[in-house]
């Protein structure tokens, strides 16, 4: 650590343990009394690393409210890779939702739709591989997987025939950069009133594909929040197709965490069998594709 240049300006180093993430990662205050968030991985992610710190500098720059990329490098005699961006005081979404009223929570969700909605049209400089082939590799091992080993429920057959069902939607998609973690506990409202994204450490599919992908980690815990994110991302246009794209990612994500939670994280696993339960309710057990929880029009 101590080769980044900055360093000698730190007068504060906090480890901080919160988070899923391999990095290790520090809150810095400096002697000129600015907050900084240092990342810390192997070397052996420099070129991802390093592709993410581009694409933050590249984000930042069109005004998406997010940290600002401070600095980028290697340390501990080339055997770790830095990442030092600026620190963002305030509340996360997550917390501060329950206190809102439901207007205030709509008006919330439409201005991180509306956030999405830019990231996701920063258009890709190289040529991508289809989008449906990328996602089946490695959905379909994960299905497999619930089928053989998986703990079952009622109406789980139901969600299967759907995906086998309706694999088509995923030819032919556009592609696009992904912030890879977009749900309210990556929203701050910033002590400045000001909604701003944070974490984008998360790798999902190589950090590109589907821009509709994304919405499988929507807040579904408040509708009129997720009914926001939904209708700012489309200015209040959803296309038909969307609905079935996002019921169909949605239910993927739910159904193959089940064999990933019995092993690794077996306390969620009642939670993880109520959101399959909750997709059967919420879409009429497939039938319908516009979510039982979406209200339109919300003002």
């Amino acid at each position: 650590m101590r080769e980044i240049p900055l360093y000698n300006s730190f007068v504060k180093i906090e480890s901080i343990t919160k988070g899923m993430s391999s990095d290790k990662k520090y809150y810095i205050e400096t002697v000129d009394g600015q907050h900084m968030l240092l990342r810390i991985a192997d070397a052996s992610e420099y070129a991802q690393k390093r592709t993410e710190f581009e694409n933050m500098k590249h984000l930042a720059s069109l005004g998406v409210p997010m940290p600002s990329p401070i600095d980028f490098g290697t340390c501990d005699n080339g055997k770790s890779v830095y990442t030092l961006i600026s620190w963002i005081d305030g509340v996360e979404v997550e917390t501060l939702l329950p206190s809102l009223t439901l207007k205030e929570q709509y008006i919330f969700g439409v201005e991180s739709g509306q956030i999405l909605q830019k990231i996701h049209s920063v258009p890709l400089t190289t040529i991508c591989d289809n989008w449906a082939e990328r996602y089946f590799s490695i959905i379909d091992p994960r299905l497999e997987a619930f089928r053989s080993e998986g703990i079952h429920f009622e109406g789980d057959t139901i969600i299967l025939y759907y995906l086998e069902s309706n694999r088509d939607l995923l030819c032919n998609r556009p592609q696009c950069h992904h912030h890879g973690d977009y749900h309210m506990g990556n929203m701050i409202q910033s002590d400045t009133n000001r909604l701003s994204i944070i974490d984008w450490h998360t790798v999902d599919f190589e950090g590109y594909g589907d821009p509709w992908y994304e919405f499988n980690r929507i807040g579904i815990k408040f509708g009129r929040f997720a009914s926001g994110q939904i209708d700012g991302y489309f200015n209040h246009d959803v296309p038909e197709k969307f609905w079935k794209l996002f019921a169909y990612y949605l239910a993927a994500s739910a159904i193959t965490s089940i064999v990933w939670a019995k092993y690794f994280a077996p306390e969620r696993i009642q939670d993880i069998l109520k959101m399959n339960t909750d997709i059967l309710h919420w879409f009429d057990d497939m039938k319908n594709p516009i979510p039982t929880w979406y209200l339109r029009d919300f003002s």
